[in-house]
């Protein structure tokens, strides 16, 4: 019998993988990758393999979207999937692990670091706080979503913190933290909402998970003309603070003292 195991690898290099999740992927038949959901900035595939000691087959979004390859692996091998951060963050991921249960394969998953409470412990927001994420994409004349800011509203009305993911396209392309900003304010704009705006506040994250993660916060406008550090980026913009949240907000990353 097979067996398909979910191993999260964190959120920058490879010494972000757990032992569990490492001993998993050494003793494994077959070693399946993705890095379209997000990446490891801060090492290589060369690197990953030569940790885990075996060839790593890296998957297309196609490729894993469709699930066959891997599922027929974990049929009669035991097979490790590798996933930047942790693994059922994404929804592909999780209809993997469905079809796989379905198919009488058994699964395991081993968790690793996730930005969702990596962003709010680097900020000192309290994580509960948090309402429903959201990812800011790429667009193009026919695809223009307006579900980014429709997020923020609805979280904003509730007192909420919302982190916004930013889009990464399968080649490696991501998306500038402030290309986002303005599509939001360009949004808000067109949409009269006053959920986002030049003043709204905003914190950005950079490299989360390196050993200089950079955040910076400060209204919509004026940080769209800062240097807010390499990428991997993502937003995260407040709703109602506590008074530490604020103190946090001001002295880790640099808001506005009039908050």
């Amino acid at each position: 019998m097979g067996e398909l195991v979910f191993v999260g690898l964190g959120l920058f290099d490879e010494k972000d993988i757990t032992l569990k999740g490492l001993e998993a992927a050494r003793g494994a038949d077959v070693v399946f990758a993705e890095f379209y959901t997000s990446s490891l900035r801060g090492t290589t595939l060369e690197t990953l393999q030569l940790l885990v000691g075996k060839p790593i087959r890296v998957l297309t979004r196609h490729a894993l979207e469709q699930g066959t390859e891997v599922i027929e692996a974990a049929r009669h091998e035991r097979v490790v999937l590798l996933v930047p951060g942790d693994p059922m963050a994404a929804t592909t991921h999780v209809e993997l692990r469905l079809r796989a249960r379905e198919a009488g394969i058994p699964v395991r998953i081993v968790h690793g670091p996730s930005i969702v409470s990596a962003a709010a412990s680097l900020l000192g927001l309290q994580s509960y706080k948090f309402g429903r994420a959201t990812t800011v994409p790429f667009t193009h004349d026919t695809f223009r979503p307006a579900s980014p800011l429709e997020v923020i509203e609805e979280n904003r009305g509730r007192g909420l913190h919302t982190l916004v993911l930013l889009d990464l396209k399968e080649g490696g392309e991501y998306m500038h933290p402030r290309d986002a900003l303005r599509y939001l304010l360009d949004l808000a704009r067109e949409r009269t909402s006053p959920a986002f705006g030049d003043d709204t506040l905003v914190c950005v994250l950079s490299q989360v998970g390196s050993p200089e993660p950079r955040v910076f916060a400060g209204r919509a406008k004026d940080l769209l003309t800062r240097d807010l550090g390499k990428p991997l980026h993502c937003l995260v913009v407040p709703g109602e603070l506590h008074f530490l949240e604020k103190e946090a907000l001001v002295k880790l990353a640099g808001a506005p003292a009039d908050l």
